[in-house]
């Protein structure tokens, strides 16, 4: 749809103006009403340093210390996702594959929930991302190992391994939660993990996940062209000189990392990382130059988007922000599916 360069341009510019709309919409909504007059004075005197304030204090802690982490924490979850969903898609050439599909989420929330399970996250808030990036990085080795055949990944194979896997991490994370019932708190925080939301996100949750997505991100701009001659096959990338082995390592590990980070500040969010990049790659193209960054802005607005809607249509209810990224997202997988199934045959 967009195939000149021109027209990406235009793409980029009108994601970059729904980044912005969804953000100030959403600073807008929430049980306190603050008048937009005054969240803009309370950045102004907040960039200026300027002591002297025409409105309450407190307005200034909610949206300063409430709102702007959370819609931070939004935005770099779904593009830590989307961009996940690119790689894997791109380096196992297929559209069904995502951090969610092939047990890499699921991994990762095992490690989070082992981390609060064992008391660790009460020592240390940086035991959750690393338990987390070691649960993602163990269900993306077995996954990997298990479908890889004479060097060479089978896609049916790596998709019924990724189910078993998340199969296995959500019955031990079961296990745990059934463990800890006596415990009401931990298991509270557990079942509140597993089911993703963005409640109670503070600045050291940006910590967290806003330096590893852009130092992902800008890495993965320098395997843009690879990428590209991946989804050639492997063969042919092989003999224009690109060392496929070790450029599917690391893309996996800045996978794991970013699949960590992700969920270990906003839990358990599904099926971002596999919508996301299928809609823009039909939209823009293979090319990774444009695909990668309109993936990062696409997850932004996906997970953004999904907040408000909770926001605003749910603001009495405690709906987790996973079951409606669900909702929405497997009925696009099984759309997927046929689709595979009608080409095939």
């Amino acid at each position: 749809m967009f195939n000149s360069h021109k027209a990406k341009i235009i793409f980029f510019s009108l994601q970059i103006i729904l980044v912005i709309l969804l953000i100030i919409t959403s600073i807008l909504q929430g049980p306190a009403n603050i008048p937009f007059s005054h969240i803009a004075s309370i950045f102004k005197n907040y960039i200026l340093k300027n002591n002297q304030t025409s409105f309450p204090l407190w307005q200034a802690d909610i949206i300063l210390n409430v709102r702007l982490p959370r819609l931070i924490i939004a935005s770099c979850a779904g593009a830590s996702l989307a961009l996940c969903g690119v790689i894997m898609q791109s380096i196992f050439r297929n559209p069904l594959a995502s951090p969610s599909i092939i047990g890499v989420s699921s991994g990762a929330s095992l490690g989070a929930v082992l981390a609060i399970y064992g008391g660790f996250s009460i020592i240390s808030t940086w035991s959750i991302p690393f338990f987390a990036f070691v649960g993602a990085s163990i269900s993306l080795f077995i996954v990997y190992k298990i479908s890889l055949t004479r060097g060479e990944t089978n896609i049916a194979t790596l998709l019924l391994s990724g189910v078993a896997i998340s199969a296995l991490n959500i019955s031990a994370m079961s296990l745990l939660l059934a463990l800890s019932l006596n415990n009401w708190d931990v298991a509270r925080m557990i079942i509140y993990w597993t089911m993703g939301g963005l409640d109670g996100r503070t600045w050291d949750h940006v910590l967290m996940i806003l330096p590893i997505v852009t130092s992902s991100f800008c890495f993965l701009l320098f395997y843009s062209k690879p990428l590209n001659v991946i989804l050639l096959g492997e063969q042919h990338a092989l003999s224009v000189g690109i060392d496929v082995t070790r450029t599917r390592r690391n893309l996996l590990i800045i996978s794991s990392a970013m699949t960590a980070a992700a969920v270990s500040v906003v839990g358990g969010i599904g099926f971002i990382g596999l919508v996301v990049p299928h809609i823009l790659r039909l939209l823009l193209g293979p090319s990774h130059r444009y695909l990668l960054p309109a993936s990062l802005l696409g997850g932004a607005i996906t997970l953004l988007g999904a907040d408000l809607f909770v926001h605003t249509l749910f603001a009495d209810k405690a709906i987790p922000l996973g079951v409606i990224t669900a909702t929405l997202g497997a009925p696009f997988f099984l759309f997927l599916l046929v689709k595979q199934r009608t080409a095939l045959h």
